[in-house]
């Protein structure tokens, strides 16, 4: 039955492409062998796949070089994320035999590269990032709105995310503004986090969940001002510097969405990544590729200026951007001559 379907679709295409096809018998014949070469080509997986976009293969390997290329040039100040990110992520999409999905939980104040890396780690596995089909984005503010829902929330949370791994096991859920999310409410996709071979006859062992959050960021931000002050180097921070003190303090902080979550408690979250705040030199180089992606020259000058209207904390130190990188687009339209 297959066969005979997948065949009066290559007929149908090839009557469509060839409008003037005479429909005689030995046409006709000529015809169906013709729509049965057009059939073959249209099953083969790189030809369909080319021309519509398709779940990533849970075999298909990560291209290591590009991620870490996209790491390196394009995520500035942050050599926590960029080592933790790159190694979970190799090491996940070239297990074969991975036990769990894969689950990130990114902590930081506003405009450190949060949102920008998970927009990196979707574009390096589907080709249209966070516009792809199985990139699938919720932010609490907008589809979490009302807290009297909660219980509808999680029925609509764990169909949602049943329903797309179902269709493709290579999914990834992104969870923006989870500091904003109501307690709880994440609990509800425990199940799909766990150890299981498959819940519910669905398998979520090769899906890919990254939680974003503020939460955390003033811890994040003590233990830097200490590396500071004890005129340590910003780079010798080390991730058991910092994660330790994260899943701990989210843990126990009600605005965190996280807050006595038996995601933390049952140890399902794989890495808590750290994003520090961001510094003077940080914020040039935020500037410098922005110019250099709308066109423009690196020029200095130019750069200067705009950095220096940004605002810096603490008041008496003014070492760290208190918005990071997100208000640079927004200050450089005041400084480009159209």
């Amino acid at each position: 039955m297959e066969g005979a379907s997948g065949l009066r679709l290559g007929l149908m295409l090839l009557l469509l492409l060839c409008p003037g096809l005479a429909v005689e018998p030995v046409s006709l014949g000529l015809a169906i062998g013709a729509a049965s070469a057009l059939t073959g080509y249209l099953s083969y997986p790189r030809f369909y796949c080319g021309i519509v976009e398709c779940c990533r293969q849970e075999e298909e390997p990560l291209n290591n070089t590009a991620l870490q290329f996209d790491l390196q040039n394009k995520l500035f100040g942050q050599h926590l994320a960029k080592e933790v990110i790159l190694k979970a992520m190799t090491g996940f999409m070239s297990n074969q035999n991975t036990k769990k999905p894969l689950v990130l939980s990114l902590h930081g104040w506003t405009g450190t590269g949060k949102n920008f890396i998970s927009k990196i780690i979707s574009e390096n596995i589907y080709e249209k990032g966070l516009n792809s089909k199985y990139v699938h984005l919720f932010v609490s503010t907008i589809h979490f709105q009302h807290d009297n829902l909660l219980n509808l929330y999680k029925d609509q949370l764990q169909n949602w995310i049943r329903g797309n791994v179902s269709a493709c096991a290579r999914s990834i859920f992104i969870f923006d503004e989870m500091d904003k999310m109501h307690p709880g409410l994440i609990d509800a996709i425990k199940p799909f986090l766990d150890y299981y071979e498959q819940v519910d006859g669905v398998s979520y062992q090769k899906a890919i969940f990254i939680f974003l959050s503020n939460a955390g960021g003033d811890l994040i931000t003590q233990v830097a001002l200490d590396f500071w002050k004890s005129g340590r180097k910003r780079e010798d921070m080390q991730l058991k510097d910092l994660e330790p003190i994260l899943s701990v303090g989210v843990f126990n902080n009600k605005n965190s969405g996280l807050w006595h979550s038996s995601l933390i408690d049952k140890n399902l979250i794989d890495y808590f990544v750290p994003f520090l705040p961001l510094e003077y030199i940080h914020v040039k180089m935020c500037v410098a590729a922005e110019l250099q992606a709308r066109g423009y020259k690196a020029d200095p000058e130019t750069i200067t200026k705009v950095v220096e209207e940004m605002t810096y904390f603490p008041k008496t130190e003014k070492i760290y951007s208190d918005k990071g990188c997100k208000t640079v687009p927004a200050k450089l339209d005041l400084h480009i001559e159209l």
